[in-house]
């Protein structure tokens, strides 16, 4: 990949590609940003500009052959670590390398997406991917050895922060002294959830979302209409993934909205009325038949927009960004019941239903505990 494909970000394209021409490369590196800002495009850019001792700021130097094999994905000195499953495919012991050819149809594909887009891809959006103590091993047995073409070594580890404890603590020594010529680029969206350890042996590059003028103008090149790549982009509020995915109906955010809608507007009939506590309890089964990572993209999806309520209800109209457009359900009528004193108590059950999921909680009771007291909550009074 190139570094002119990948949108915006220029301080950073240009901060890495001097300190590459000026021989300054750091070992660990660590880029942290939210879905859809680049942290993966670039990484690949930037692993093709190293790779290949391309200078002067863009990936396009003499050695055509280097760059044709890292825009495929094939360089043999360039490595991908990802989180993954058992599958049908792979019955046990699954590693990044089982999946490969997915790998790399995925980044000529979906190059922005998120997580969740990565699971579906290999079949495995029911189950929790992860990092594991067998992946850790095949790390370093791959950077131990010696450079097929006698230069870098490099590799990405893609959504770090799904890396078990006793995987992160295999890789700290190779951290903290790895062989010569080899780079190790670990891309995060929370670089809270690495352990410190990590992160501190590691040099972090900070993603920012991408500016809306960036995404519209990357939108008008896919063949939205000007009016549409304008309320698109305001939409992703920085996320490229959700505004392509938005471009072809095909957000799972679309999703979202209806059990949202469902939920809140079944929660205010539930005090007092035995029918709706019924639904309640339905809904939960419904969403408890769903794989656990929809499941917290749905919790974050409802974090995001009760926050978004806040913003609605005392006047910060500027800030907001989303919009819901099922069954006639206005957000500014709904952003009244999101106040002072129920915000914190919302969100705070709302990221605890998210932990218990994560840890493999019954989630049929956790989301009809979550039901109930989202019920109590919206009900509550203003001061």
């Amino acid at each position: 990949m190139l570094f002119k494909e990948v949108l915006g970000q220029h301080h950073l394209k240009t901060h890495l590609a001097a300190t590459a021409d000026a021989g300054r490369i750091p070992h660990a590196q660590l880029f942290v940003g939210p879905e859809g800002s680049g942290t993966l495009p670039l990484a690949l850019a930037y692993a093709q500009y190293i790779l290949c001792g391309n200078t002067g700021g863009e990936n396009l130097g003499d050695n055509s052959s280097c760059n044709l094999k890292c825009s495929a994905f094939t360089h043999p000195d360039l490595h991908f670590v990802y989180p993954v499953a058992n599958s049908d495919k792979v019955k046990t012991h699954a590693i990044s390398d089982n999946y490969i050819n997915e790998w790399r149809q995925f980044l000529k594909e979906q190059p922005y997406g998120n997580l969740f887009d990565w699971y579906r891809a290999i079949g495995i959006e029911k189950k929790q991917g992860l990092i594991g103590t067998e992946e850790a091993q095949e790390i370093v047995k791959k950077l131990t050895l010696k450079s097929y073409e006698g230069g870098y070594k490099v590799m990405l580890i893609w959504m770090a922060e799904k890396m078990n404890a006793s995987a992160a603590n295999k890789l700290l020594k190779l951290i903290e002294e790895p062989p010569n010529k080899t780079v190790l680029i670990l891309i995060a969206e929370d670089a809270e959830q690495i352990i410190n350890t990590i992160r501190s042996r590691c040099q972090i590059l900070q993603f920012g979302p991408l500016p809306e003028p960036v995404i519209v103008e990357r939108l008008l090149l896919k063949g939205a209409s000007n009016d549409e790549a304008n309320r698109l982009a305001h939409e992703a509020n920085g996320n490229y993934n959700k505004a392509i995915d938005l471009l072809n109906q095909d957000s799972e955010d679309l999703v979202f909205e209806r059990w949202f809608v469902q939920w809140v507007r079944t929660a205010f009939k539930a005090k007092g009325n035995k029918a709706a506590i019924h639904d309640l309890l339905l809904w939960s089964d419904e969403l408890s038949k769903t794989g656990r990572e929809v499941q917290k993209k749905f919790i974050q999806y409802c974090i995001a927009i009760i926050r978004q309520a806040l913003l609605l209800n005392y006047g910060a109209n500027d800030l907001v960004y989303s919009s819901i457009g099922v069954d006639n359900f206005d957000l500014a009528k709904f952003a009244p019941f999101v106040h002072e004193n129920n915000i914190m108590g919302i969100i705070e059950e709302l990221e605890k239903a998210m932990l218990h999921v994560e840890r493999n909680g019954n989630t049929k009771l956790i989301f009809t505990d979550l039901s109930i007291k989202l019920t109590r909550l919206l009900h509550s009074k203003a001061a």
